[in-house]
């Protein structure tokens, strides 16, 4: 059967930087996903103890611009900083190397997409701060999550589940087989994008007669007209807001049929309930698709409250996830490195994936996020090494 491993997250232990050894270099560590950026300040020696962490926005590399991306690493890597500057003012001029692991960090696709992006706007990040001169290279999130299990091993699997979704089998450091990973529209089986989709349409369903009640409902809706479902406290439903010009046209009684449908529930009036989805499908559109992603904890929150449909959508979320990850072929013993918001320690669906993969035998690592891994690889940048990941040591900063 499988098992899952827990661990120290690397906050409070591992080589004093005050030690007998002296006072060694620091790296950088980035973890930058579709939902957020995480970076680490670490003792550059392997086991190096975690001196700040910090966050910032989404830090895909295929689908967030040079401008934003750079100011949500700049973000991450200086309230990491900001942590260790109490202890030593001297910070900055200890970094000696960064390394960065970025959902879509794809090689060769031009400056402003993926990997050439990320090396590019995590230089501008560090030097925002003061860090220049330093080597700095980067790599895919599936190489750093499998570095931040202990040990910082080189060979084994790696399963993410966020806002998208992927599986890795790595050999040596490098992606030796992938599985999905394939954004919203293609692919991300299982993922909080998954889960959000899923819990619109069963929303929809619900409203339009086609599927269960649940839950979900009110919350899908509140979700997308900006406050709670039913009563006086739910959102403006007048002008274009929600009413009248965005709706019903400049019918007027299309206000009162709207907020009529805020009372919502299974014998709502029938017309009712189609404007409410309407007005759901229409603010779904207006949204980046990524958006629906944001529902998903709504998702997890209902099924834990004992709604059927919302237990079943995790459910399948969770099988999705497996079946990724045995399109892998893992071997009995292997390490899978489980992460993401779904996954990590103490995610929603660890225990149903951990389950469903249970006839594999794997040893399951839940990580919170990849960046002390991107740190133990940033590790081997000092003194001119390399880190196994993708992208060559650039001193060029």
């Amino acid at each position: 059967m499988s098992e899952i491993y827990s661990h120290p997250a690397g906050g409070g232990s591992g080589i004093d930087p005050d030690g007998a050894a002296g006072r060694p270099p620091l790296v950088v560590g980035i973890d930058a996903g579709g939902t957020r950026s995480r970076a680490c300040l670490a003792v550059g020696v392997p086991g190096g103890r975690v001196l700040g962490r910090g966050s910032g926005g989404p830090g895909n590399a295929m689908s967030v611009g040079r401008a934003d991306l750079t100011r949500h690493l700049a973000a991450a890597v200086g309230e990491a900083v900001a942590h260790a500057l109490p202890a030593d003012p001297e910070v900055r001029g200890r970094i000696g190397a960064a390394y960065g692991g970025f959902a879509g960090a794809a090689p060769g696709i031009g400056p402003e997409r993926g990997e050439e992006l990320a090396v590019s706007c995590l230089r501008d990040a560090l030097a925002a701060h003061g860090i220049t001169g330093v080597p700095v290279a980067v790599g895919g999130d599936t190489e750093v999550a499998l570095a931040a299990a202990p040990g910082a091993p080189s060979d084994g699997l790696v399963l993410i589940a966020g806002t998208g979704a992927i599986a890795a089998r790595l050999a040596g450091g490098r992606r030796a087989a992938v599985s999905d990973g394939h954004g919203w529209l293609l692919g991300d089986e299982g993922s909080g994008f998954w889960l959000g989709n899923r819990a619109t349409r069963a929303a929809l369903e619900a409203l339009d007669g086609r599927g269960p009640w649940t839950t979900l409902v009110p919350r899908v809706v509140a979700h997308y007209l900006g406050g709670a479902a039913g009563g006086a406290g739910g959102p403006d439903v007048g002008g274009s807001a929600a009413g009248g010009s965005a709706v019903g046209g400049g019918d007027p009684g299309s206000d009162d049929v709207l907020r009529r449908a805020l009372e919502v529930g299974p014998a709502s009036d029938a017309v009712a309930r189609h404007l409410l989805g309407e007005v759901v499908v229409t603010r779904a559109y207006e949204q980046a698709p990524a958006r629906l992603g944001a529902l998903s904890p709504t998702v997890v929150e209902e099924a834990e409250a004992g709604d059927a449909v919302a237990r079943g959508l995790l459910d399948a979320a969770a099988g999705l996830l497996a079946a990724t990850v045995r399109s892998l072929e893992p071997r009995p013993g292997e390490p899978l490195v489980a992460t993401g918001g779904l996954l990590g320690p103490g995610g929603p669906l660890l225990g149903r994936v951990t389950e469903r993969l249970a006839d594999r035998g794997l040893r399951v690592f839940p990580v919170a996020d990849g960046s002390t891994g991107a740190a133990a690889l940033a590790c081997g940048l000092l003194g001119g090494g390399g880190p196994g990941g993708r992208g060559a040591p650039d001193a060029a900063l």
